[in-house]
């Protein structure tokens, strides 16, 4: 027997320290080659760490939210034959991710296959949420729960920051019908408390928004917008090209404006470097599309929006947004933006006061539409209204800029035609 030691990995980007996010096994599990051991976080994005050979977890180099530096002990394994003592063989893997080779044995000893201990099911009673609060919990997790007719608020999750297994999910159906929320009296007082370490993405996250609020000068410009030709044109490109190009909703719209605006506001599509005191104006529009996910706000990219048509645009932001949500966007796809685009749908609201992702200098945010009564020519009809809520840096963009800015977009949107006119 041997020990198999894996060092955190050089991500790449001149990345000195990584955060160990979430550990997916204990000491004691058996893991299998290709296995996810751990999640690490960067300051860009969630990497997965698989295992590259078969063994026992021995021992853990580290606790959830615990800053790592590269090469440091991640995880040691205990593996048939010499094991690997003197360097990690992930470090390449991850780089070009894809999962590293195992490490070889002595062809005349045979090779065990060694599968993941099954953990035992314990029953736990179910929690009480509030009917908007949404569980930490994966993708495949929550159709799990879907196919069971499980109500995943209702569900107590072991996994780190309380996240929600497919094993919590199992105890939970146990229970039975006794543990449902019609057997919880509504009125009993409830003096429990959570405490949930900010570590991960959402470490990442806090960080972010906080630097850039204190860093920019944010101010906010909100504008009402008459979407009701845009939406019919919409609605009518669906009938006709729907089946085969693919839905349209109101975002690619909207990015197709903003490349067509900042034409005209170079100033809007820009990065600045406060300590450089340096400002980059790009031709290049590479709008970030902020998406919400379980494990927080992820901004993936959409590259050289000025070349995509509104059907290209539209298939990039579905691709990128499942991707962020599942975990699987990579680096490249969450970095690099000059301008962003920020929207919550059906829940988007009245207004809201979007934060900058830093450093670029504006972020567009788009709330949700409204039907309701509005004079045109001295007659009152009813039109399909949105407002556009964007936040600019003061350091870089003048109010009068920001104004007109959103002004063309308006202009662009409400007379759609003038959309794909050169």
């Amino acid at each position: 027997m041997g020990t198999h030691v894996i060092k955190m990995p050089d991500i790449g980007e001149g990345i000195a320290e990584v955060e160990l996010s979430v550990w997916h096994v204990k000491v004691g599990d058996l893991v299998v080659e290709d296995q996810v051991l751990a999640d690490v976080m960067t300051d860009k994005a969630m990497v997965d760490i698989p295992s590259p050979v078969h063994g026992k977890v021995i021992s853990l180099g580290g606790e959830p939210g615990e800053v790592m530096a590269v090469g440091s002990i991640l995880i040691s394994i205990e593996v048939e034959g010499p094991g690997n003592t003197k360097e990690s063989a992930l470090s390449a893997v991850v780089e070009e991710a894809a999962p590293a080779p195992a490490a070889k044995a002595d062809p005349k000893t045979p090779v065990v296959e060694n599968k993941p201990a099954a953990k035992p099911v314990v029953a736990q009673a179910p929690v009480v949420r509030n009917a908007d609060e949404r569980p930490l919990a994966s993708p495949a997790v929550r159709k799990h729960a879907l196919d069971a007719g499980i109500q995943l608020r209702l569900v107590q999750g072991t996994g780190p920051a309380g996240r929600v297994l497919h094993e919590d999910l199992e105890a939970y159906f146990q229970q039975g019908p006794t543990n449902s929320s019609s057997s919880t009296n509504p009125y009993t007082e409830r003096n429990d408390e959570q405490q949930i370490p900010v570590i991960g993405m959402r470490r990442k996250i806090a960080q972010r928004m906080q630097d850039a609020t204190q860093r920019a000068a944010h101010f906010s410009y909100v504008e009402e917008i008459d979407v009701t030709a845009l939406d019919e044109l919409r609605v009518h490109l669906n009938e006709k090209h729907g089946a085969t190009r693919g839905k349209l909703t109101l975002l690619p719209f909207l990015v197709r404006a903003m490349v067509l605006a900042v034409r005209d506001f170079p100033q809007i599509n820009a990065r600045y470097d406060d300590e450089a005191q340096l400002i980059t104006r790009l031709s290049a529009v590479h709008v970030g599309v902020a998406t919400q996910s379980d494990v927080g706000l992820m901004v993936p990219v959409v590259r050289h929006a000025e070349a995509r048509s509104l059907w290209s645009t539209a298939e990039e932001i579905t691709r990128l947004a499942n991707a962020a949500r599942a975990g699987k966007a990579s680096r490249d796809e969450l970095s690099g933006s000059t301008i962003t685009l920020t929207s919550l749908g059906a829940l988007g609201g009245i207004v809201s006061t979007p934060v900058l992702n830093l450093p670029e200098v504006a972020i567009i945010g788009v709330n949700r539409i409204v039907e309701r009564p509005m004079v045109i020519k001295g007659q009152i009809v009813i039109r399909k209204m949105m407002n556009l809520s964007s936040s600019f840096d003061h350091r870089v963009v003048d109010g009068m800029d920001a104004a007109q800015f959103i002004q063309a977009i308006r202009g662009l949107l409400e007379q759609p035609a003038s959309l794909f006119l050169e």
